[in-house]
C-alpha cells in the first residue's frame, strides 16, 4: 500500500468521522427533544415510525450504495471505462422503490392501524421518506465509490440538522405534536441531496476528477492491459450482489429493530412506551454504528482498491488496524457506562423507566463485537464473497429473533439486551472464521 494510498484512506475516514460523528450527536438531540416534548406512547410511535423508515431503507437501498462504492472503486483501480454500472444500479434501485410502493399500500392497514396508532399522517410520512432515500443512498454510494468523502459527510450532516430542526421547532413552540417531529424523518432525505450538484460538477468540469479517470482509463486500453478486458458489468452480476448484500441489511436491522418491535407486539397496554424505552437503550448501540458508517464507507473501496491491485498485505494490516480501534473504543464505552450509564440515560430520555447499569454495559460490549462483524463484512465483500458473509448474518440474526421468542425473562428489555450481545458475538466468530479462510 502506497503512502499516498494510505493518507487518502486516512483522510476519508477522518473527514467522514467528523461529519457522522456530528450527525450522531445531533440525531440524539432529536430523539431527546422528541423524548421531552412528547408523551410517552406519542414517542413510543415516533421510534417505532424510525425504526420502520431505516429497517425499509437499509434493506432496500445500502445494498445499491454498497455495489455502487465498491463497483465505482473497483474500476477506478483496473483502468475500466464506461457507466454501465450506474445504469444497473438506477434500475436495480427504481424497481426497489417501486417494490416498496406496491407493498406500502397493500398492507396500508396494518402499517398505519397497528403500527402506527391509527395515524395517516405517519403513514403517508413513512412513504415519502422511504421514497426520498432512494435518490440519497444511490448518491451516497456514488460520493464514496469516487472518494467524495467530504460531500458524503456533508450529505448525512445536512440530513440530521434538517431532521432535528422540526423536534426543536415542537420543543420551543413553532409546532407541535407528533406529526410535527416526524416530518422531519420525510424532509431530511429531500434537503441532503443539495450535495449531490456539487458532485456531479466536479466530475464534468474540464480538467476535473471525471476527466483525469476517463484518461487513465483510455491509457490502460491503450496498452490492452488485463484490467481493460474485465467482463461487462451487467444487470444479473449486479442484483447478484446486491441481494446478498440485502439480505445482510435485513439481518442488521434485525438485530437493531426487532427487539423493540416485538416488545410493542407482545406487551399490551404498555407496550409503545416500553418499546421507546427499549429503542433508548439500544441507542448506545445506534449512536456508534452511525460514528461507524465513517469506518465503512469509507473501507470498501479502500480495500477493494488494494484487493484489485494484489496488495494482500496492505488488505490485511487495514483490516486488523481497524479491529484494534474498534476495540478501544468498545472498552471506553463499557466503562462510560459502568461508572455513570444510567444517570447519563436519565439525563438524556428523562422517562419513568430506570436504566439498569449492567444492561448498558452489556449492550456496549455487544456494541464492540457488533462493529468488528460489521468490518469483517466489508473485508469479504471488497473480497467479492458477498454470499458468504450474507450465510453469516442471516444465520445470526434468525438465532436472535428465536431467542426472543423463547426465552422466558420476567424483564423484556434484558431479554432484548441479552439476546444482542450473545447475538453479536456469534456472529463476529462467524465472519472471522470466514474471514480466516479467505
Amino acid at each position: 500500500m502506497s503512502a499516498s494510498t494510505a493518507r487518502s484512506y486516512g483522510r476519508g475516514a477522518a473527514i467522514l468521522s467528523l461529519g457522522i460523528g456530528a450527525t450522531g450527536l445531533i440525531t440524539f438531540g432529536y430523539f431527546s427533544l422528541a423524548s421531552y416534548t412528547l408523551t410517552d406512547d406519542e414517542y413510543g410511535r415516533i421510534s417505532l415510525l424510525w425504526s420502520a423508515i431505516f429497517i425499509t431503507v437499509s434493506v432496500l437501498y445500502r445494498p445499491v450504495e454498497q455495489l455502487l462504492s465498491r463497483t465505482i472503486a473497483d474500476h477506478d483501480a483496473r483502468g475500466v471505462a464506461g457507466s454501465e454500472h450506474l445504469r444497473v444500479a438506477a434500475t436495480i434501485q427504481l424497481a426497489l422503490g417501486a417494490l416498496f410502493v406496491v407493498a406500502a399500500l397493500a398492507l396500508r392497514g396494518p402499517l398505519e392501524d397497528g403500527l402506527l396508532g391509527g395515524s395517516a399522517s405517519l403513514y403517508w410520512i413513512l412513504v415519502v421518506a422511504v421514497l426520498a432515500y432512494a435518490a440519497s443512498y444511490f448518491a451516497r454510494g456514488f460520493l464514496a465509490g469516487h472518494h467524495h468523502f467530504g460531500l458524503y459527510g456533508g450529505l448525512v450532516l445536512m440530513e440530521s440538522s434538517s431532521r432535528c430542526l422540526f423536534a426543536l421547532a415542537v420543543a420551543v413552540g413553532i409546532a407541535e405534536g407528533q406529526t410535527a417531529v416526524a416530518l422531519g424523518m420525510a424532509a431530511a432525505p429531500i434537503v441532503s441531496l443539495a450535495v449531490v450538484p456539487p458532485a456531479l460538477a466536479r466530475r464534468i468540469a474540464p480538467g476535473g476528477e471525471g476527466e483525469v479517470a476517463d484518461a487513465a482509463q483510455l491509457d490502460a486500453a491503450a496498452r490492452d492491459e488485463p484490467a481493460a478486458r474485465e467482463p461487462e458489468f451487467t444487470l444479473a452480476h449486479g442484483a447478484g450482489f446486491a441481494a446478498a448484500v440485502l439480505l445482510v441489511m435485513l439481518s442488521e436491522q434485525t438485530f437493531l429493530n426487532a427487539g423493540p418491535l416485538l416488545i410493542e407486539a407482545t406487551e399490551g397496554a404498555r407496550g409503545a412506551a416500553l418499546a421507546g424505552f427499549t429503542f433508548n437503550v439500544l441507542l448506545i448501540a445506534r449512536a456508534p454504528l452511525t460514528l461507524f458508517q465513517a469506518v465503512q464507507t469509507s473501507i470498501l473501496p479502500h480495500l477493494t482498491r488494494l484487493r484489485a491491485g494484489g496488495e494482500a498485505d496492505p488488505f490485511r494490516r487495514s483490516v486488523n488496524a481497524t479491529l484494534a480501534a474498534i476495540a478501544g473504543f468498545a472498552a471506553c464505552v463499557a466503562l462510560v457506562m459502568l461508572a455513570a450509564g444510567p444517570v447519563l440515560m436519565d439525563l438524556l430520555f428523562g422517562g419513568d423507566f430506570d436504566y439498569e447499569r449492567g444492561g448498558l454495559v452489556l449492550v456496549s460490549v455487544g456494541v464492540g463485537l457488533y462493529l468488528a462483524a460489521a468490518t469483517l463484512n466489508q473485508a469479504l465483500l471488497a473480497r467479492g464473497r458477498a454470499p458468504l458473509a450474507a450465510s453469516c448474518w442471516v444465520t445470526a440474526a434468525a438465532g436472535f429473533v428465536l431467542f426472543l421468542l423463547l426465552a422466558d425473562f420476567d424483564d423484556p428489555v434484558l431479554k432484548v439486551e441479552v439476546a444482542f450481545g450473545g447475538a453479536a458475538a456469534c456472529l463476529c466468530g462467524a465472519l472471522y472464521a470466514s474471514y480466516r479462510r479467505g
